[in-house]
């Protein structure tokens, strides 16, 4: 045992796998901490991103250019997001029944369009895919050259996003804004905050990350579409928001953290290790984090209440 640890761990690949496997989880994770961070609880995410997945798969294959199959798992991130949005900001509906009924339309109506347009077959092995970017210099640097040094266009751009993200929500007005919704949105409003535009942007941020999280697992990892395939991430992509502490940075560090689960349950495969037992890791770690274990979490304080304005 203590031999396939060594081997496993020293191989370069697990690491440059975890990047890879968390990339989706932040993008995500991002997101849905826009969508908090303003008042809304987005339990969405799963159902957004298969729906980005297919679209974006859909766009690729129809117009033979992986960037337009981007935009356009972009956009329906942001469209069905707003089918979040109006019930819960404009209805004042239970936001959390709302995101699992978006979850279960999604999965129904993907695995539907799949059977009607691409047909037994699935999506052409064809499709677009979006380039892997090789860093020159970095590439060349033994250990973490093999790491960083060529990933998917979204890792990098994953990266940059948090920064963004996070300069974005603490370092600006807009941000401050946001926050201030998310905690108290009485209080913002009468100081001239419209409440109600905040928090359907704050959902169609999170729409539009999450759009694309779906199409970094069909157009990045993959280069298709298949029922199901983000096989529960959008739920682990919620509990790294929280573990993170709905924060941009702790989201993506809980992101690798979890990405190094997904990535090791792969890795270990390979040896004589039950493919049952290994598979449950990141599912475990995420029951762990959620039960406070390793360090309490406090949501917004406006999260998933709704907001009635003021006649």
């Amino acid at each position: 045992m203590w031999s396939i640890l060594a081997q496993v761990f020293g191989n370069p690949e697990l690491y440059a796998s975890t990047l890879a496997m968390a990339t989706p989880l932040a993008l995500a994770a991002l997101g849905g901490t826009f969508s908090e961070r303003t008042g809304v609880v987005n339990i969405a995410m799963e159902g957004i991103m298969l729906i980005g997945a297919f679209f974006g798969v859909l766009v690729a294959v129809s117009t033979h250019s992986a960037f337009l199959g981007l935009f356009a798992g972009m956009l329906a991130g942001i469209i069905t997001s707003l089918a979040l949005a109006w019930p819960a900001i404009r209805l004042q509906s239970d936001q959390v029944i709302i995101g699992m009924a978006i979850n279960v339309f999604a999965a129904g109506l993907t695995a539907f369009l799949l059977n009607t347009i691409f047909g037994f077959n699935g999506t052409p092995t064809s499709t677009p895919f979006l380039p892997t970017i090789t860093i020159p210099g970095i590439v060349k640097i033994p250990f973490i050259g093999q790491i960083i040094g060529q990933q998917n266009l979204l890792v990098y751009l994953m990266i940059i996003l948090v920064i963004v993200a996070h300069y974005i929500l603490f370092h600006t007005n807009i941000g401050l804004v946001m926050r201030a919704v998310g905690e108290h949105p009485e209080a913002a409003a009468t100081v001239g905050v419209s409440v109600v535009k905040i928090r359907y942007l704050g959902v169609s941020i999170g729409g539009m990350l999450s759009g694309m999280a779906g199409v970094y697992l069909s157009l990045g990892l993959l280069n298709g579409f298949d029922v199901n395939m983000t096989d529960g991430r959008g739920y682990i992509a919620l509990a790294a928001m929280i573990f993170g502490k709905w924060t941009p940075f702790g989201s993506l560090g809980a992101s690798l953290l979890f990405g190094f689960a997904l990535a090791l349950s792969i890795a270990l495969q390979g040896y004589q290790v039950s493919a049952n037992i290994v598979g449950m890791l990141p599912y475990v770690l995420t029951i762990v984090a959620l039960t406070g274990i390793i360090g309490r979490s406090r949501a917004p304080l406006a999260d998933g209440i709704p907001y009635e304005p003021s006649k």
